[in-house]
């Protein structure tokens, strides 16, 4: 039965947070994902349910993160004439974007004076959860502080993203949809697919390809540092 309720809730709290973001006209502020997720975190503090225990409860629906995110490789499918065109300047965009992401989280973590196990545990921040976690734990950063700032990072990308591309002009969905994936993961794929399935495939392709980037990345400029 508990796992009957927290499966309701997540699914309720995320149906009705969909139909706030239609009513607000997609206002990022109204994201799904982040209206949901605060929902569901104010009913554990209220309840006082130990995340564990929700998180045993919700297992089929983490289950299937991973079929769904390869159902995003259809909607990039679909765009592999513009994909073709595109894919040189994006793997550039790929290497630069990731090994900045990388790079100006420690150095700002660092200037702060941030202990060396935070630090590690930040490097990943740009990237999916299961991911983040992986890294962290094999650099010597903590996974559960890597979960927080990844948490942290797909909910400021996906608030902040469309004012940003707004400030910028960025107007390509291409360019918008790849920057969203790869700076804030999922959440900020989700925000891309609200603008337009473009976007939001190459916000897929981009969340996919940071990970692995991010993987290559983080070891290679661990070992350079003495």
């Amino acid at each position: 039965m508990i796992e009957l309720g927290a499966l309701i809730m997540t699914l309720g709290f995320y149906l009705a947070s969909r139909r706030i973001s239609a009513w607000g006209k997609d206002n990022p502020l109204l994201s799904p994902p982040v209206i949901s997720m605060f929902a569901i975190i104010a009913v554990l503090l209220i309840a006082k349910i130990p995340y564990r225990e929700y998180f045993q409860a919700v297992r089929p629906i983490h289950f299937m993160l991973g079929p769904a995110t390869v159902a995003l490789a259809l909607p990039l499918y679909n765009q592999l004439d513009r994909l073709r065109r595109v894919l040189v300047p994006l793997m550039v965009a790929l290497v630069i974007g990731s090994a900045v992401g990388i790079l100006s989280a420690v150095f700002i973590g660092a200037f702060m004076g941030l202990p060396h196990e935070v630090l590690l545990s930040l490097t990943p921040k740009s990237v999916t959860t299961p991911i983040a976690m992986g890294i962290a734990e094999k650099i010597g950063g903590a996974p559960s502080l890597a979960t927080v700032f990844v948490m942290i990072t797909g909910i400021v990308g996906a608030l902040v993203a469309t004012t940003v591309m707004k400030l910028v002009r960025v107007k390509d969905p291409v360019v918008k949809g790849f920057a969203m994936g790869l700076a804030a993961h999922g959440l900020g794929t989700v925000r891309a697919f609200q603008i337009g399935e473009m976007a939001g495939a190459f916000a897929g392709l981009a969340m996919a390809l940071n990970g692995l980037m991010t993987a290559i990345i983080v070891p290679l400029i661990l070992s350079l540092i003495p």
